[in-house]
């Protein structure tokens, strides 16, 4: 399986012409696919990476970028809607054996501690959390620090929160 001149140049036109690795390697013979990629990749021929030139997947991929910031931007606007109520109902501490299925189950402290319990607030439809602890248990992926234009009265332990959703 070694490489000459020949093997080299007719690798150089199919690989051009958009071959794949296999029908190369089966059109010049005895090697493997990998021996062609490997090759290929040595001799820094162009990646074999092809986009779909048809209007229609355009269209589609604008679409589908169109869905993505639409949902970014929802679930912003969800986080930022929570931030709105600023009264946080009370903690109403709770052990584990008292928690049922309205109860946010945040934990308080450490398990070890004789001090620790969970949230207690009446928590959200569809999740384990209470509003407040929601925005800690759930926040953006990759997003950055945004600052915030309109400094009001707004909980400590909210503002940063604020800045992340």
């Amino acid at each position: 399986m070694s490489w000459n001149e020949e093997k080299i140049s007719k690798l150089k036109d199919l690989w051009g012409k958009g071959n794949t690795a296999s029908q190369i390697a089966e059109i010049i013979g005895g090697m493997s696919r990998n021996a062609v990629i490997g090759k290929a990749h040595r001799l820094n021929l162009s990646s074999k990476i092809k986009t779909r030139n048809t209007s229609s997947s355009q269209s589609f991929d604008n679409k589908l970028e169109e869905n993505n910031s639409k949902q970014r931007q929802g679930r912003k606007s969800k986080f930022k809607s929570l931030l709105i109520e600023k009264d946080f109902e009370p903690e109403n501490p709770k052990k584990l054996e008292e928690l049922d299925e309205s109860s946010c189950k945040w934990p308080v402290g450490h398990p070890e501690e004789n001090s620790f319990y969970f949230c207690g607030r009446s928590s959200l439809k569809d999740f384990s959390y209470c509003k407040l602890h929601l925005l800690y248990a759930y926040q953006p992926k990759g997003r950055k620090e945004e600052t915030n234009s309109d400094k009001e009265e707004i909980p400590q332990y909210a503002e940063k929160k604020i800045n992340t959703a």
